[in-house]
């Protein structure tokens, strides 16, 4: 675990994704069966956060870690940085958490951090207070979890002596966010590396009955002479790769966890043959052929004259043209959090909250055109999310 002192399970339990009923409530039985399962399998970090499950992830973590499972994990979780508007929401926070799970974390993560919450870590001296609370043992090890681009990232990774940072890859986002730019970066200062979105959300595990609807995507597994399960591919990726500590599945079946166990048994640093890799390239060419925006992140872009949080609206579209109308409501939850006004935008702006500015804040000016490198057409993109979100019209009928 980089220059930390014990050694973590290459699988570790993500506790986002656990199994829930109509109501998307947690089903408390057969989640703590999970989790126990991969304990008892030698998975020894449990991670969890904050807004999990709408705060419910961090008490059924705490459950399942009831007779005598504590012991045997390292327990993460995560300041919900975004809520924090004074000093002392640090302590008011962590005492919650601490009291949902009914246990002291092991390892207490900045979540989500980004340039704007770097400034906030700043201005609130939240490291005095990380460390303060180290000191008198309600956790052991300070990181951050990370969103934003990897100049980001390395300013954070040397503004302090981390002892652990979670980014998000796997074999589609190697160029994204934090990249493998900043996995290699961090290991060379041997800081513990905890990776989340392995699978991409499960968009790196289609189903067997379902791939004949990416036949790019069929094609490269059949081609390979070595057979993998989908999520298997992804994994082993991410663990043949020394920099990397521990690699988090947001588990939501017990299949799944039997799967995933089995897969870490099998892992290995640098043990996958130049044909693996070959496999694992193609299967990355193939994704990107449902892509509809060719868009890097790179932030040329930006900033939008009229608040347009241009990059993420572009990654939502390349989400909804890839998952179609059975995976709308989820990425339609993801854009209405973005402001859809510029009174709105404004206003919370100057509350101090974080904000994103929907596409229907565009005004066609077309500034962005002459900024983009790769030559997006960014306004009739931004028409085609407002047909999509705003106008509720079918991704069908939009993406033809």
């Amino acid at each position: 675990m980089g220059s930390l002192d014990w050694e973590v399970s290459a699988l570790g339990f993500g506790a986002m994704r656990l199994p829930v009923n109509q109501q998307f409530k947690i089903i408390e039985e057969e989640a703590i069966k999970m989790i126990r399962y991969a304990i008892d399998h030698d998975v020894n970090y449990i991670d969890t956060a904050y807004p999990y499950h709408d705060g419910y992830s961090e008490v059924l973590v705490g459950k399942a870690l009831k007779d005598g499972y504590r012991e045997k994990v390292n327990l993460t979780t995560k300041l919900p940085i975004w809520l924090v508007k004074e000093r002392e929401d640090f302590d008011k926070y962590l005492n919650e958490q601490i009291g949902r799970l009914q246990t002291n974390p092991d390892i207490y993560l900045f979540h989500g951090l980004n340039k704007g919450r770097l400034e906030k870590i700043k201005k609130f001296n939240l490291i005095e207070k990380m460390e303060e609370a180290r000191d008198i043992g309600l956790f052991q090890y300070i990181g951050f979890s990370f969103h934003d681009s990897f100049e980001v990232f390395q300013e954070i990774i040397d503004y302090y002596d981390w002892d652990c940072c979670q980014i998000q890859h796997n074999y589609l986002d190697i160029d994204y966010q934090a990249g493998t730019k900043g996995l290699k970066y961090a290991g060379s200062k041997n800081i513990a590396v905890i990776i989340m979105e392995p699978i991409r959300g499960g968009k790196l595990a289609i189903p067997e009955n379902k791939l004949e609807t990416k036949p790019e995507i069929k094609e490269v597994l059949e081609n390979s002479n070595v057979k993998r399960s989908m999520a298997d591919w992804a994994l082993q990726f991410l663990w043949n790769q020394p920099e990397v500590s521990v690699v988090l599945s947001g588990m939501s079946t017990m299949q799944q966890v039997i799967e995933n166990v089995e897969s870490a048994d099998k892992s290995g640093i640098n043990i996958l043959s130049e044909e693996e890799l070959q496999t694992i390239s193609n299967l990355r060419k193939a994704y990107k052929k449902y892509d509809i925006v060719l868009c890097t992140s790179c932030g040329y872009c930006m900033p939008c004259p009229n608040g347009v949080t241009i990059p993420s609206v572009l990654m939502l579209m390349n989400e909804i043209a890839y998952w179609g109308e059975r995976r709308k409501p989820r990425i339609a939850f993801f854009y209405n959090r973005m402001a859809k006004t510029r009174e709105d935008l404004e206003k919370k702006i100057s509350e101090g909250e974080e904000a994103e500015g929907a596409a229907s804040l565009c005004i066609q000016c077309e500034e962005c055109l002459d900024k983009c490198p790769q030559q997006i057409g960014i306004p009739d993109i931004m028409e085609k999310a407002n047909a999509i979100f705003k106008d509720n019209k079918k991704v069908s009928e939009v993406l033809e």
